[in-house]
């Protein structure tokens, strides 16, 4: 009896010892969250782009926005922010965490295709404690994406866009803990993952009017080398834009698919002077306007520090394009987030 109890529990601790070679430490995936989108045009109408098509970025908000793009551009984003320190809990609770200083994004449209490379997340972490253990964490994940957006003739106020996208990452993890003068390692990992993702957009437009949804990473996974898969966060967007020949205002709301919600709602407005009398086509992209935007968006409105507020600004000359964008938390101008953009067009 009792040898077959030690054989038992041996066992059991052999399963516990195999079950925590299992998991990472990581314990989020959601990666499209409104904070991190590429786009400063987007971010300075309140982080959400569902029926902009002027917008070099358009196809990572939104791929059907492709469908009524005639130019060909080259685009790229930067990022800066303010140097917070980010414990190992945070960081490996939202993984798609930045360094201060990082390139954003790269995207070529041509028409209604376009080519997007993104650092998706970039974490770096070396944590010494004052009881003697130590974690160094390093988390690399990029991304590919290919986007398509069309029309149908019969249906041409509706359209719809599909993004395929590529990602391929590294992990590096160590855990060591002190005893005495020596530092004995508790774990390691280095391991290197490649996924898949999808998003899936529509739009339809009525007068001045534009609706929109989109669904990103509906279909997707992460094949890791030595651990189990593991999908991204769904999320969907809904909303709607007005635009007059300055004025452009869009209203949207995000949230989670089969999980906790955690929707935020969005407003934003853009206001364009236009200084050329003449707008961007296949055959004449002269060009030279001015835009200015601001926005809001947050979970619940609840006081002013659960809101972020958005302010942008762009200048169009000829096939170049200058914009920036300001995104402040709870207007915390410490806090906030600066994104830049430089586009050619052809």
């Amino acid at each position: 009896m009792l040898k077959n109890f030690i054989i038992l529990f041996t066992m059991v601790l052999l399963a516990c010892s195999l079950f925590a070679q299992t998991t990472l430490p990581i314990t989020s995936y959601d990666y499209a969250i409104p904070a991190n989108n590429v786009s400063p045009i987007t971010m300075g109408r309140g982080a959400i782009n569902l029926s902009n098509s002027d917008d070099p970025f358009a196809a990572y908000s939104n791929p059907a926005l492709l469908a009524s793009n005639e130019l060909s551009s080259f685009s790229t984003s930067f990022r800066l922010t303010s140097p917070d320190e980010i414990n190992f809990w945070d960081a490996v609770n939202i993984s798609n965490s930045l360094k201060d200083k990082q390139f954003k994004y790269f995207v070529v449209n041509a028409k209604q295709a376009s080519f997007g490379y993104q650092p998706v997340a970039g974490v770096h972490i070396s944590e010494m404690n004052s009881d003697g253990t130590s974690k160094y964490y390093d988390y690399q994940l990029d991304k590919m994406q290919v986007s398509m957006g069309g029309t149908d003739k019969k249906y041409d106020k509706l359209s719809a866009g599909l993004s395929l996208k590529y990602l391929a990452g590294r992990l590096v993890y160590l855990a060591e803990h002190r005893q005495g003068n020596v530092l004995i390692r508790d774990r390691f990992i280095d391991d290197k993952v490649k996924g898949f993702s999808t998003d899936l957009g529509f739009t339809f437009k009525q007068g001045n009017y534009t609706y929109a949804a989109c669904a990103y990473d509906l279909l997707s996974r992460l094949w890791w080398e030595n651990y189990d898969s593991v999908p991204l966060q769904r999320r969907m967007s809904m909303g709607m834009g007005y635009d007059t020949d300055n004025s452009h205002w869009n209203f949207g709301l995000q949230s989670k698919i089969s999980s906790k919600p955690e929707t935020t709602y969005h407003l934003g407005y853009g206001y364009t002077w236009n200084f050329s009398q003449s707008t961007p086509t296949a055959e004449n992209s002269s060009r030279q306007t001015m835009d200015v935007r601001v926005g809001i968006y947050s979970k619940d409105f609840y006081g002013t520090d659960n809101i972020n507020y958005t302010f942008g600004g762009g200048y169009y000359y000829k096939n170049i394009r200058f914009d920036f964008s300001l995104n402040a938390p709870g207007m915390k101008m410490a806090n906030s987030e600066y994104l830049f953009a430089l586009s050619l067009g052809i």
